[in-house]
């Protein structure tokens, strides 16, 4: 697949929810989200980037999304919903696929910043339609076909230092 270069057209889309609780469970610690998009941009042209995010209600979470913004990003927000059990459930899995799939005619890469092998067929959709497909997340909670359908694969857990408050 085609190298990085840059000429090359990018959209990024972040998972908010999968890397936050990676985050938090293995480094107690925040992600650096302008440290993220700036590396998954790479002095390459910026198309869309875009934040999933969950509203579950919290203090700090409606600066946390205009935080977003500032940094570049288009936050998708999506409220939790709460079932008669108790249980609850959002995710955007879907929302997320679809954008890809759209945005896989007006870009050269998409990087998707998640963990989730949920995924993993939709990179191999990408890939068959021409686009390069990068994905950054913590190796040790990545699952494995999702890295091997990839282009490449950044290990957010490498360099702690760099994509952690």
């Amino acid at each position: 697949m085609t190298e990085i270069h840059p000429g090359q057209r990018v959209a990024v889309l972040v998972d908010a929810q999968n890397l936050y609780h990676t985050a938090q469970s293995l480094h107690s610690r925040n992600i650096d989200y302008s440290a993220l998009l700036d590396k998954a941009v790479q002095d390459r042209q910026l198309t869309r980037a875009i934040a999933y995010v969950i509203r579950a209600d919290a203090p700090e979470e409606e600066s946390f999304f205009e935080a977003l913004v500032d940094i570049g990003f288009e936050p998708k927000i999506k409220d939790i919903k709460t079932f008669s059990d108790g249980t609850k459930k959002a995710d955007w899995d879907v929302g997320m696929s679809l954008d890809a799939v759209t945005l896989a005619n007006h870009v050269d890469t998409i990087v998707l910043c998640t963990g989730d092998g949920d995924f993993s067929r939709l990179c191999s959709h990408l890939r068959h339609e021409g686009v390069r497909v990068e994905v950054m997340a913590f190796e040790s909670s990545t699952a494995e076909e999702l890295v091997e359908e990839a282009d490449s694969f950044l290990d957010l857990g490498e360099r702690h230092e760099t994509f952690l408050l």
